[in-house]
């Protein structure tokens, strides 16, 4: 490899084992990136009914999960393209897909091109992931593994705030004030990250496989979009099982076409047993996290007055705090997770996140009308959430070379939206099958058999993390797995 000003910076940094001022900017530019997704994924969810209401519609679901879906489908065609033709590029590129995609939904008359919108806005999901990459690629090893976890993670703390800007931005202006947010930060951050950050020399000698990207792209979406949608729209909607058959279809053609393609976007061929444990853990422990995210809500909602054997609602705060230590134990979960990480190895710290979370979950169990109780095991999960994820992308790039670590990441990425998707569903279920008639909400049992049912999510996944980390050797010197 040839030197180029890109590797002269990387080697310069990473002669170094300890933090710079100007890995310091480097890790603020990319946390603001990674802010970016909030704006894409969360903030739409406070405008869901003003949103429903202008473009006249009652499938509120399809404007929330197009980008999450979006996000699924773009993340392997970007996992490539970063290896094969840089990380800040590729980097630059998908933030300033998703100003685009930003600006679309803004102006859109109708639905249909609103949706093409978020679709385009979607891109920015895989700005994660790959900032991850360059983390990996360009900070010196111990710092890395840290950096990783503040980005990731950090700007879960930018999140217990953004609520509240975004609610007053809308009640000055409208829902579309959103999406005047996300397209001025999008282009923000990816103007910082073009003009303040060198590009990665690390090149895959690869070509892009295009058709492959393209059928396990669509086929991804496919059949998210029939999980996540089925619920509300019915799960034998015609339309629906149409879009699961066609995605079903493309993914079998992808796994033809993998096999047979000498370099395809994933190669199934090199998916070793570590690798797919630790996918296992990620969407089993992330997943869990978000349902119970989702039911403790409910339960933050519903007063104990209403005599269902749940319920915090007559707390002061008690629906904001439930939210917020969540996002705080993410951010300090994350955090630390990598510190430790960069010492003892990522699948150690995977196996403390995922008993972390088995711990929490059963805590909850017994706390479903214990508002303090109830908050410090809100508090734990997030700091489980925060450790499987900087923890699963850490060694996911840790047992692949520097060429390959763009598509690794990604799946850690897909890995993530689908375990959400999965398990939310998975919960949901179970609250509609168990709603008391004339009542406002699922029996007591519901609410314990939802929570029951994750924690075997959380035991399952911290039984793979085990076997995982007694099969690894980690050589903290040379930031590798075996």
């Amino acid at each position: 490899m040839t030197q180029n000003p890109a590797s002269a910076i990387r080697l310069n940094e990473r002669e170094h084992d300890g933090w710079s001022g100007r890995l310091v900017w480097w890790v603020a530019i990319l946390i603001v990136a990674n802010t970016l997704v909030d704006t894409v994924i969360v903030a739409p969810l406070l405008v869901l009914p003003q949103m429903a209401e202008f473009f006249g519609t009652d499938q509120s679901a399809w404007l929330n999960a197009s980008a999450v879906l979006a996000g699924a489908m773009w993340a392997p065609l970007l996992g490539k393209s970063a290896d094969i033709y840089g990380k800040r590029r590729i980097l630059v590129l998908a933030l300033f897909a998703g100003g685009v995609g930003a600006l679309i939904c803004l102006v859109a008359p109708n639905i249909g091109i609103f949706l093409i919108g978020r679709v385009i806005q979607g891109t920015a999901v895989g700005s994660v992931f790959i900032t991850v990459v360059y983390i990996r690629q360009m900070f010196p090893t111990r710092v890395g593994m840290t950096s990783v976890g503040i980005v990731t993670s950090g700007s879960a703390i930018l999140g217990i705030a953004s609520p509240f800007l975004f609610e007053a931005v809308v009640r000055a202006f409208d829902f579309r004030a959103v999406f005047v947010v996300s397209a001025a930060l999008a282009f923000v951050a990816a103007i910082s990250v073009r003009v303040f950050l060198p590009e990665s020399p690390v090149h895959a000698r690869s070509r892009l496989d295009v058709l492959g990207a393209i059928l396990l792209g669509l086929g991804l979406a496919g059949v998210l979009a029939y999980i996540s949608l089925g619920p509300t729209a019915g799960w034998t909607n015609a339309g629906l099982v149409v879009i699961l058959l066609i995605g079903v279809t493309l993914l079998t053609g992808w796994v033809f076409s993998a096999l047979r393609t000498p370099q395809p976007v994933v190669d199934l061929r090199r998916l070793t047993r570590p690798m797919v444990a630790m996918l296992l853990v990620v969407v089993l422990g992330t997943g869990a996290y978000q349902a119970l995210l989702q039911l403790m809500g409910l339960i933050g909602q519903t007063p104990p007055e209403a005599g269902l054997g749940y319920g915090l609602a007559g707390e002061s705060s008690s629906l904001g705090l439930m939210f917020a230590l969540p996002a705080l134990g993410a951010a300090i979960g994350g955090i630390f997770a990598g510190w430790l990480g960069a010492r003892i190895g990522p699948a150690r710290t995977l196996v403390g996140g995922a008993f972390i979370g088995l711990g929490s979950g059963f805590g909850l169990l017994l706390s479903t009308g214990a508002f303090l109780p109830a908050a410090i095991c809100a508090g734990l999960l997030g700091l489980t959430a925060g450790a499987l994820v900087t923890s699963g992308f850490n060694l996911a790039t840790t047992l692949v070379p520097e060429e390959r670590q763009g598509v690794v990441a990604s799946l850690v990425q897909v890995m993530l939206g689908v375990g959400s998707v999965v398990m939310n569903i998975v919960g949901g279920s179970i609250l509609s099958a168990t709603t008391i008639p004339d009542s406002s909400g699922p029996s007591a049992a519901g609410v314990n058999t939802y929570i029951i049912v994750m924690l075997g999510a959380f035991a399952v996944a911290t039984a793979i993390a085990v076997g995982l980390s007694r099969h690894i050797r980690w050589t903290p010197r040379t930031d590798s797995a075996h």
